[in-house]
């Protein structure tokens, strides 16, 4: 029988009421950073107006903080495996605090940028964090799968309540309150980090590699560069091509210095795990639709529907209230279903729920709703376990690096989505709306130019909403077929993780 590796310091001695006031801790940090991701959602046609911004630094306001966050993620799991992850939890819940106060009082579309892309390094630092802890924490297997299947929950409810809690600030307070809430929260999620979390257990032998950092954030950049041009109606060649030449030559480097360092960024061999690389792909798939879904319907129904910020909020909040009985349970029976039912069952009801949507639009709320808490049941079930996959096939003391490589998968999806969804809005809108004679040509370029163009009657808003129309159509077909082509290959993975079947190769340390 194989030896287990040591636990991290501190670590095996936790009460449990110091081990779920750890998971308390980290959740907080976790929401802020999932809050984030979507609490603009609603807020940008405000921030739109507020901030005489373009469509396209809207896009980028969104963009700044998953592509920043994304590019960094794999070498802050590393420098948590190096000196420690309570030391990068602590550090990166004070950068976001910092970020959060300038983000707030930003007086241009510019600087609200740049301070998206600092919050992006706080969180960055402490989001690998928040899942290695968890993992060096509790070292009962039944018991860690419960608390990440929490954490996987609070990844879903945090991106959900977003749109809510942008939507009810703005209803009562000035756009910068929407980062300004940041603040107590992260004082409280300090204090209590000092107080419950394991005493700080570094691992010199891990090695932080600053090259293969800037080759992934120059792969990640040229990547979202690349899909955004695709997406758009006039493409620049120039663009295209150095987009795509940055994306394929730094991953084609970033790949071959991985293999040749003794301690790489990333790791290759782990993908070889179907249960890894079923977890990863599951978490970007989700992400995706889900931020597709929460971007195109609370644009539409603010914009097309007359929907107040905190009303379409209250909306799409109906894909967290379908996750949490999904998500709960999805992690304190993974040892009966097993993840495959959980993954790629959990993805296909999420197409479905997603296509039930689209059809259910011209036939009111309460269809829409449903399709909307399906899609949430779905998409929780398999977020839930997603991270279990993950986290539980790697040693403890890869902890970190596996914790960075999830939420990248989780980071990626979303900004996918942002970049290529976002810019599908408005591509398919420009192509299809067909605006009468004497038309203000403001409003064939997007539906918020429609709204506030000067001379647009009740002929052009026709024409507008129909526009918009298709672009929610597109998106949405887009999500479904994404769902759909995740499910099949992630139950195909899976197939040797049926009913019963160990979840983990390291579930109890081994």
């Amino acid at each position: 029988m194989t030896m287990s590796p040591p636990l991290a310091a501190g670590t095996s001695h936790l009460s449990a009421r110091r081990r779920w006031t750890l998971l308390v801790t980290v959740g907080a940090g976790l929401l802020l950073i999932t809050l984030d991701n979507s609490i603009l959602y609603t807020a940008l046609p405000t921030l739109t107006r507020e901030l005489d911004a373009s469509w396209t630094e809207s896009l980028w306001i969104i963009n700044a903080y998953p592509l920043v966050m994304t590019g960094l993620l794999l070498g802050s799991g590393t420098l948590g495996d190096r000196f420690g992850h309570r030391l990068m939890f602590l550090a990166g819940l004070v950068v976001f605090g910092l970020a959060s106060l300038l983000a707030a009082t930003a007086p241009t579309p510019e600087v609200l940028i740049a301070a998206r892309g600092l919050l992006a390094v706080g969180a960055a630092a402490m989001m690998p964090a928040t899942l290695a802890l968890i993992r060096v924490t509790f070292t009962d297997e039944r018991e860690r799968n419960i608390a990440i299947s929490v954490w996987g929950s609070l990844s879903v409810v945090g991106g959900a309540l977003g749109p809510i809690v942008g939507g009810a600030l703005l209803e009562q307070f000035a756009w910068g309150s929407i980062f300004l809430i940041n603040v107590p929260v992260v004082l409280l999620a300090v204090i209590l980090g000092v107080a419950v979390a394991p005493r700080n257990d570094p691992h010199p032998t891990a090695r932080w590699d600053f090259t293969s950092s800037v080759q992934a954030l120059v792969t990640l950049v040229g990547l979202v560069v690349l899909i955004k041009e695709v997406a758009k109606v006039e493409r620049s060649d120039a663009v295209l091509l150095g987009a795509t030449l940055a994306t394929v030559v730094g991953w084609w480097v970033f790949v071959r210095r991985q293999r040749r360092l003794p301690f790489p960024l990333l790791d290759l061999s782990i993908f070889r795990n179907a249960a890894f690389a079923s977890g990863v792909l599951a978490a970007a798939v989700a992400m995706f639709a889900m931020g597709g879904l929460q971007l195109a319907t609370t644009q539409r129904f603010q914009l097309v529907a007359g929907f107040s910020p905190l009303e379409s909020g209250l909306l799409v909040a109906a894909i967290a209230v379908g996750s949490l009985p999904s998500s709960i349970l999805g992690g304190a029976f993974l040892h009966v279903v097993g993840l495959r039912v959980l993954i790629g069952g959990g993805l296909g009801v999420g197409a479905v729920g997603v296509a039930w949507t689209l059809l259910a639009v011209p036939h009111g709320m309460g269809w829409l709703l449903g399709g909307l808490l399906v899609t949430g049941l779905g998409l929780g079930a398999a977020m839930s376990v997603a991270s279990t996959a993950i986290i539980g096939n790697v040693p403890a003391r890869r902890a970190g690096m596996a914790s960075s490589v999830e939420e990248v998968s989780y980071e990626f999806g979303s900004l996918a989505a942002v970049a290529l969804l976002g810019s599908l809005l408005t591509t398919v809108y420009t192509m299809t709306i067909r605006l009468p004679e004497g038309a203000p040509a403001e409003a064939g370029r997007s539906m918020t130019d429609a709204l506030t163009a000067p001379g647009t009657g009740p002929e052009v808003l026709d024409a507008a909403y129909r526009a918009f129309g298709n672009s929610y159509s597109a998106v949405m077909v887009v999500c479904v077929g994404v769902l759909a082509v995740g499910a099949v290959v992630t139950t195909v993975l899976l197939r040797r993780y049926g009913p019963g079947s160990a979840s983990s190769a390291y579930g109890s340390g081994h």
